[in-house]
């Protein structure tokens, strides 16, 4: 049996941490990682207990380089729906999931690599990485999760990053909007504690109704999201977490004043 091309491990606060691990191979996303990816996401979106999804390439080389261009030789018209719907599923899988998830990223987040970070709610990533989306140099256009980048940095820039297949520097993926926090090399996994933190102190059902309610609102009309946000306040007092907080949250500002 050939050793697995993503691990996942999850620790005592219900936070995973998801490994693409092909290093030698700048993580690039072949069909064996686009299946494992498909997998650990189905496995994590089962369990009750998670709270954060960390997303993160092997190495300081990459997140994930691209697809891997060994399984691109060879495509035709008769099986490239099927490859390309699988690195669909690999990237949904993980925007899917009831949870924050945060990519982590250090090097190149090209083609597969950026629609994987794309397809996250969060990205932190390190002074060294760079972004782009090459495909038009290899002859086919970028697709699948690429129809999320104008919502992420407007209709000029995804333009200009598919059009042109040129790459952008970590500061310029800031300063656009396609990642939230930018991090040393080596402050990078501090970076990923620090948005983590206030993920991990808010209520563990209210984070799974916003993320549901944040997916929703993609494709809804303003009257419609309004009402689904409707919902979904109702649908939390299905538990008792919002009095809870509340009543914990009235207590520390007592205590801050005594």
């Amino acid at each position: 049996m050939s050793e697995p091309v993503v691990i996942t491990s999850i620790d005592a606060r219900g936070v995973a941490t998801v490994t693409i691990d092909r290093p030698a191979k700048l993580n690039a996303m072949s069909r064996a990682v686009a299946h494992e990816l498909i997998n650990a996401a189905a496995a994590l979106r089962a369990d009750p207990s998670l709270r954060a999804v960390v997303l993160r390439g092997a190495g300081t080389r990459a997140f994930v380089g691209g697809a891997d261009i060994h399984d691109l030789v060879g495509l035709d018209a008769s099986n490239a729906t099927a490859f390309i719907t699988q690195v669909h599923r690999a990237c949904d899988g993980f925007r899917r999931l009831p949870v924050p998830v945060i990519a982590r990223i250090q090097g190149h987040a090209l083609g597969a690599g950026l629609e994987l970070a794309a397809a996250c709610d969060l990205r932190v990533a390190s002074t060294d990485s760079w972004f782009g989306m090459p495909e038009v140099r290899i002859g086919v256009p970028s697709v699948v999760e690429a129809a999320l980048l104008p919502h992420l940095i407007g209709w000029g820039r995804t333009r200009k990053l598919l059009l042109t297949g040129d790459p952008i520097d970590a500061a310029t993926a800031l300063q656009w909007g396609l990642i939230e926090e930018l991090a040393a090399p080596d402050a990078l996994d501090v970076a990923v504690e620090h948005l983590l933190k206030p993920i991990l102190a808010s209520g563990r059902e209210a984070l799974r109704l916003q993320k549901e309610l944040v997916l929703a609102w993609e494709n809804l009309p303003t009257r419609d999201a309004v009402h689904a946000g409707i919902r979904s306040f109702r649908a939390s007092f299905d538990t008792d977490e919002p009095n809870r907080m509340i009543t914990e949250a009235i207590a520390c500002m007592r205590d801050r004043r005594s």
